[in-house]
């Protein structure tokens, strides 16, 4: 079963006093519609709602009170209304009659038994209009592409997820779990594409899946932009995405265009609310809070790394690599490694974060920040000794603590480094496939050095 951590989520949702209705965002075909439809499956009544389906919409463009489309929506699906409070009513493709979203807040004010979930693979396009949403009465959570877990529960290899989630891992797991995390690694998390590759185990056959994902973003395009001129700029940043994931990126000429920087600007903007990609701006700091700084390059993050192995054309280079981070400069792992850091987060405002210093002379870049308990832990996904983490020497010396995180290929221990300056810190040394659960590891290296 795809995403059990978000359906345990909306499990807790379900049964909150309070609880209000629920949108769930994301990109499309990340899986939203099939997720739901698992989660039905704990009511006792369903109802479905398209709406962009005539019949669907009748009762939102009729919209007089919300008794009337209560029942107007129970008898169209010829559900019970006796069952009202055990009832999960699901409006798939909400942008489509505007108008029901504010909708939703009568049934937070007058009618909070019945369990509401809403959701739109377009939604995002109507963040910018005239559209009444029901701030306060409506909470959000955001759907992402499958993550490494439950790519293990989805290949059945429950096993191997076991001690996935055992802190910490045993040894004997290694060479497996880091095996299965190349599959995970070369397939990425687009549900089709793991589901496809779990019923066939071919890899050739995935080729027209890419494709087809990638065709459905450009088909949508007249959606997300305003005008025909906009449409371009958007169908070229989607195209030229790919070639540009996990780098810094300008504005001015992105991907080789002549395009100005105000118009590639916001064609990045739009696909980055349509959770298609997401601008990483820099940190400079090395404690909270957390300061983007937005006039520095940001750094490019897509959807799914899966996308980027197929558009890029590294995915015969995946298959026979004993260390991912060999592979296209050590991009591809570093993009895969912000996913899963992403993975496990369900909040709409979550984003990844790094750090820089720039200066004349030097520059120094951290690959990820993670906040841990009030501290800002540096995270650098890179093979070698510790003595060549120069960025995360000058990062320590910042910073107020001495935890620091490490992924690479080889297996977990803990060691202690130190800085150019001197400053003695504990780095944990994590295997790849142990992003997903660097929480759970934090928590475990804190107890370690007793800080």
């Amino acid at each position: 079963m795809f995403k059990r951590a978000i359906i345990e989520e909306l499990e807790k949702w379900a049964v909150e006093p309070g609880r209000k209705p629920l949108v769930i965002r994301g990109a499309r075909q990340v899986g939203k519609t099939t997720m739901i439809n698992q989660f039905a499956a704990q009511f006792e009544q369903y109802i479905y709602l398209n709406l962009e389906l005539p019949a669907d919409q009748t009762p939102f463009k009729t919209f007089s009170n919300i008794e009337t489309l209560i029942q107007a929506v129970f008898f169209i699906k010829n559900k019970s209304l006796a069952l009202k409070n055990k009832t999960l009513l699901f409006i798939d493709e909400i942008q489509e009659v505007p108008e029901a979203l504010n909708i939703l807040r009568y049934f937070y004010e007058l009618e909070p038994g019945i369990s509401v979930i809403a959701a739109g693979s377009l939604l995002e396009t109507l963040f910018d209009k005239n559209i009444h949403f029901p701030v306060g009465r409506v909470e959000y959570k955001v759907l992402r592409p499958v993550s490494f877990p439950e790519f293990l529960a989805a290949m059945g290899e429950t096993a191997a997820l076991q001690q996935l989630q055992q802190v910490p891992v045993a040894s004997f797991a290694h060479n497996k779990l880091l095996q299965l995390f190349h599959t995970y690694a070369l397939i990425g998390g687009m549900p089709e594409v793991v589901n496809h590759y779990i019923q066939h185990k071919d890899l050739t056959a995935l080729s027209p899946i890419y494709d087809s994902l990638i065709t459905s973003y450009l088909d949508d395009v007249e959606k997300y932009a305003s005008n025909t001129t906009q449409v371009l700029h958007i169908r070229h940043v989607i195209r030229t995405s790919f070639l540009q994931a996990g780098k810094r990126i300008k504005f001015e000429g992105f991907g080789n265009s002549g395009y100005r920087s105000r118009e590639m600007g916001e064609a990045l903007r739009t696909l980055e609310k349509a959770l298609l990609l997401q601008l990483i701006y820099p940190n400079t700091g090395a404690e909270l809070p957390l300061m983007p700084d937005v006039k520095k390059s940001p750094r490019l993050q897509v959807l799914d790394t899966g996308m980027l192995n197929y558009f890029v054309g590294i995915q015969k280079e995946i298959l026979g690599t004993e260390d991912l981070n060999k592979i296209y400069q050590g991009t591809l792992i570093e993009h895969l490694a912000g996913q899963e850091m992403l993975g496990f987060q369900h909040r709409s405002l979550s984003s990844l974060h790094f750090w820089v210093r720039e200066k004349k002379d030097s520059s120094a870049e951290v690959d990820y920040l993670f906040v841990y308990e009030g501290k800002l832990i540096p995270v650098e996904v890179k093979s070698g000794t510790a003595g060549k983490l120069k960025s995360l020497h000058l990062f320590m010396d910042m910073a107020p603590h001495i935890m620091a995180v490490r992924f690479y290929a080889g297996e977990m221990n803990i060691t202690e480094a130190i800085s150019a300056a001197g400053k003695k810190y504990q780095l944990l040394n994590l295997p790849y496939y142990l992003v997903s659960q660097i929480e759970h590891y934090l928590a475990w290296f804190q107890k370690q050095i007793k800080q």
